[in-house]
């Protein structure tokens, strides 16, 4: 049997009329700019995520890029950004001038929080908290980075309806990062992402940095950009924003079955935490050849990710992280989203099972 690591078709079929519905609402609405559906959207996720204020932005990479630029970051500072992520934290921190220090990870591929206080100096101005694949980080991020005075900005990209202690990703620190990217867990149908903070005056800030710096328009407070969501994403969005707890509860019973069934370790879920698996990762030592077994099996997998940022040619001089160095060669990401039939399951358990050697 065929399985997809993902089919985007098979995750929108049940509320597709809603969705087209919905576009099409904002097609005849004539406002394709900002307007009152982006502030629906901004209004319903901010009372999903229990945030005071959500920022709707034209993605997640630009949701960072903004955070930073808020909180000031630029030349000669230093940001603190975990070593096994996507490149996103680490490149928007490098675009701004400053420098991406990278810290190790931990058993949950979070940031160490050990590590992350040995990295912290006198040009330490932020941390970037990754909460990765779906689960909040450890919460001692948060306590180091207290005790060092630091702001923390949460990336939740992967990691919408996450919470730890019943309070949601993204409202943790500072602020939050999200991407809307069509493969999350909230997915748009192009690129959306979103900013969550408690701090009013730093909403207006990024309110303005998403428009050129203006209030009011073309009053230019900051050198900004345009990193607004679109309408029509907005829309999608809203409609599907109803159905993601349902969502994630599908694939928390997708990755409890692999608990149960796989004959290899599944992630660490950390104390207190409601993970949402956005990626069920495992780690293997034959790593390569389980995979492309798998494909010839018809089994579709995936690597998030397959090098390490202190590997990565642009950082080149990076400091190693030997545990994230290490993850990057095992690690490998089975298909887990909600669309996945117990049949299609049924096929990856035994192909994974077949070929591990304990």
């Amino acid at each position: 049997m065929k399985v997809d690591f993902i089919d985007l078709k098979r995750v929108h079929e049940p509320y597709l009329q809603e969705i087209q519905d919905a576009v099409a609402a904002v097609v005849a609405s004539g406002q394709y700019v900002n307007g009152p559906v982006v502030g629906r959207f901004e209004a319903s996720f901010a009372d999903y995520t229990g945030a005071p204020f959500a920022i709707g932005t034209s993605n997640g990479t630009d949701a960072l890029s903004l955070a930073l630029m808020a909180l000031d970051i630029g030349p000669g500072d230093e940001v603190l950004v975990p070593a096994f992520t996507f490149i996103s934290p680490a490149s928007c921190v490098a675009r701004l001038g400053a420098t991406p220090v990278f810290v190790d990870i931990d058993e949950a591929y979070g940031m160490c929080p050990s590590d992350m206080a040995t990295k912290i100096g006198a040009k330490t101005k932020a941390v970037v908290a990754v909460h990765l694949f779906g689960q909040c980080c450890d919460p001692a991020v948060f306590d180091v980075a207290d005790q060092a005075g630091l702001p923390v900005i949460e990336d939740a990209a992967q990691a919408v309806g996450a919470t730890h202690r019943g309070e949601h990703a993204g409202t943790l620190g500072a602020v939050g990062c999200f991407s809307f990217f069509p493969t999350k867990n909230l997915g748009a149908l192009g690129d959306a992402g979103m900013l969550t903070t408690s701090d009013a005056a730093l909403a207006d800030k990024l309110r303005m940095l998403r428009s050129h710096g203006s209030k009011p328009k073309y009053v230019h407070h900051f050198l900004g950009a345009n990193f607004r969501l679109d309408p029509i994403q907005a829309a999608v969005l809203q409609v599907k924003l109803k159905y993601l707890d349902g969502e994630n509860q599908k694939r928390a019973r997708n990755a409890a079955r692999y608990d149960s069934e796989l004959r290899i370790a599944g992630p660490v879920v950390r104390a207190h935490n409601v993970h949402t698996f956005h990626q069920y990762c495992v780690k293997l030592a034959d790593r390569d050849q389980v995979r492309s077994s798998l494909a010839d099996m018809g089994v579709s997998t995936m690597i998030y990710y397959p090098h390490a940022l202190t590997e990565q040619p642009v950082f080149s001089g990076a400091s190693p992280c030997p545990r994230a160095e290490a993850t990057a060669k095992q690690i490998l990401a089975l298909p887990i989203y909600p669309g996945l039939t117990a049949s299609e399951q049924d096929t990856v358990i035994q192909a994974v099972n077949e070929r591990v050697i304990l």
